[in-house]
């Protein structure tokens, strides 16, 4: 079985969790409220930006040319197809992109940024692709499910249709060949942490959209 199968299946009660999040039913719905798809927005921003540089330090681990064009084509271009699509949501809320550099991230979004980045600097290159393929899949996967359903004049058509986009689910697919790719090459070891590594983010993933529908913050004392 390849990794992705295994991934996948190992993850199906989890991605069935994700999908019934309260945030991502209200946004197929077009009922989730302003204030909530903003908080996400401006979290998704930084959460992108420290996402960016993890790539970068995936692509610099990649352990051959062709591994390396064909893995940063790929991730790249998705992650400038988000980058766009935040910016004109956050145009449309009126938000300063330099603001939203200058926010402070969620603890959701610190753990799973600081996770990452923990992978990149520590693990073997293998581990760090399957800590990373959870962030497009499961867009991929939750646009899929709702882009038939949502009505037209969704608030939220533009998220759902840049995720469900045939070209960023080409890009999604090219970045799980190159996962597979790597499991079949590398030890039982480092395949088993590869699945481990895909779980975690996947959980990290939940709990970002849970954090957002809830605006969960900091806690304040005093």
């Amino acid at each position: 079985m390849r990794f992705s199968e295994e991934a996948w299946q190992q993850n199906a009660g989890l991605r069935k969790a994700i999908h019934r999040l309260p945030f991502n039913t209200e946004l197929a719905a077009g009922t989730l409220s302003r204030e909530r798809f903003r908080f996400y927005i401006v979290q998704d921003a930084i959460y992108l930006g420290q996402y960016a540089r993890v790539l970068a330090l995936a692509a610099a681990k990649a352990p051959e040319i062709a591994t390396l064009q064909a893995f940063a084509n790929s991730a790249l271009g998705a992650v400038a197809v988000e980058q766009a699509l935040h910016g004109r949501y956050l145009q449309e809320f009126g938000v300063d992109p330099a603001s939203v550099m200058a926010a402070e991230p969620t603890p959701d979004c610190l753990a799973y940024t600081s996770f990452l980045l923990a992978t990149a600097y520590q693990e073997p290159w293998e581990i760090l692709i399957a800590a990373l393929l959870p962030c497009f899949w499961i867009y991929w996967d939750v646009a899929q499910a709702i882009t038939c359903d949502a009505a037209p004049d969704n608030p939220y058509r533009a998220w759902i249709d840049t995720y469900a986009d045939p070209h960023f689910g080409e890009a999604v697919g090219r970045v799980i060949g190159v996962a597979d790719e790597a499991a079949a090459r590398t030890t039982p070891r480092i395949r088993a942490g590869m699945l481990v590594a895909f779980r975690r983010s996947a959980q990290y993933e939940w709990l970002f959209w849970d954090g957002a529908y809830r605006q969960r913050g900091w806690p304040v004392f005093g």
